[in-house]
Formats: C-alpha cells, sequence, structure tokens
C-alpha cells in the first residue's frame, strides 16, 4: 500500500456515543498493523449520497485503500489483515481460528450485547418478559466466554484482529459492574485495551470528536 489509508467517520456524534463509534476498531488496527493512514469527517445528521455511495446503510466509518472503498468492520480488519501478520496469522490453522472468531464476536457476541444495550439506551427497567430476555442472553453469552478466556490469553494464539472485534464487543460493559461477575472476560478485556495501540487510537477517536464539540 503505497499510499496512506483512508478512514471515514462522522464529524460528530451524540456524546453518550463517543468512544464507541466503530472507527475505532479500524483505528486500532492500523496502529496494531502500523499502517499509515489518515482520518476524514462525513456529517452526521444528513446522509447524503456520497455518503451512501459508500456505505447503504448511512453508518460509518469505511476504508478507501486506493479505489477500493469497504465498509462493516469485519469486512475491514479482514483486508486489513492481508497486509499484516499481527492482525491475521500466516499459518492456516491460527488463520482459521481468528477468522472463526472474528464472525463469533460480530454475530454470537454483538448480536446478544446491542439489544442489551440499545434497551439500556431506552431506560428499559427490563421487568418485562422482553427485558427480562435481553438479560438471560446477554448473561449466557457472557458465561459461555468466561471458559474460553480463563484458559487463553488470546483467542487465537497470538493477539489478532479477532482480539480487536472481541474486546470491543465486551467494552459496552465499560460503565457498568456487569464485567465483575466474569473475571476472565474481565481481566481478557484488560489486557487488549491496555497496550499503546489500543491507547493511542481511542485517544485519536475521542479527540476527533472533541475537536467537533469545540
Amino acid at each position: 500500500m503505497a499510499a496512506p489509508l483512508v478512514v471515514t467517520t462522522f464529524e460528530r456524534v451524540p456524546e453518550f456515543a463517543q468512544g464507541y463509534v466503530r472507527d475505532l476498531r479500524v483505528r486500532w488496527a492500523l496502529e496494531e498493523a502500523g499502517l499509515p493512514y489518515r482520518v476524514e469527517s462525513i456529517p452526521f445528521g444528513e446522509r447524503r449520497p456520497e455518503h451512501l455511495a459508500h456505505q447503504p446503510f448511512g453508518q460509518v466509518p469505511w476504508l478507501m485503500d486506493g479505489d477500493l472503498s469497504l465498509f462493516e468492520t469485519g469486512a475491514i480488519l479482514l483486508h486489513l489483515g492481508e497486509h499484516s501478520p499481527r492482525l491475521l496469522p500466516r499459518d492456516p490453522r491460527r488463520r482459521s481460528q481468528a477468522v472463526q472468531w472474528m464472525f463469533a464476536s460480530l454475530n454470537s457476541l454483538e448480536l446478544a450485547f446491542i439489544p442489551w444495550l440499545m434497551a439500556v439506551f431506552a431506560k428499559d427497567d427490563f421487568t418485562s418478559p422482553g427485558g427480562r430476555s435481553l438479560i438471560a442472553f446477554r448473561d449466557r453469552r457472557l458465561s459461555e466466554l468466561e471458559p474460553v478466556l480463563a484458559e487463553r490469553e488470546w483467542l487465537a494464539g497470538d493477539f489478532s484482529a479477532a482480539d480487536i472485534l472481541a474486546a470491543d464487543a465486551l467494552r459496552v460493559f465499560d460503565r457498568t459492574d456487569i464485567l465483575a461477575g466474569y473475571p476472565a472476560c474481565a481481566a481478557y478485556l484488560a489486557r487488549a485495551t491496555t497496550p499503546p495501540p489500543f491507547v493511542k487510537a481511542h485517544a485519536d477517536h475521542t479527540a476527533h470528536f472533541a475537536r467537533a464539540q469545540g
């Protein structure tokens, strides 16, 4: 990749979303891989045709690699993994393990965590059958993940893109004490988000939105 990669995210987002917009995952992956990149912005309030041309659902981020435009963080990290063994192992067995955990993070984990988080934002009291089922689904996934993380440092041998996606899925619990009941999950999240690549990506991400607020 001769030219810097370009990550596009929103110019501004509501305060509650700052620190959690998914361009953070791409920034993190690029920092881990040591790949040069720059960040561009697009308005939050209006989904213009040039936005939808890159991301048909009006979301962010998307990545430009030359004339190649990619959306969805899983697809972007898979693409970046082609350029960096830090993100995707070259050993076929380890690579397959990393890819399966990338998909598991986006489907099995986030599928359980995001509906719960949306209910939290909606101020659901979780007393209805539907609310209780969200909590049960969330806790079941955490209970299933806990023994996996109790016996390994990273999901696919060495750190990989799978850990970026899994750890970021677990970050939805940052503002709660939920992970206190899942010590292996909590320790894994701390391992993933303490090293410099995440710290820099997170700092740059939050600074981006702070500048927009003035």
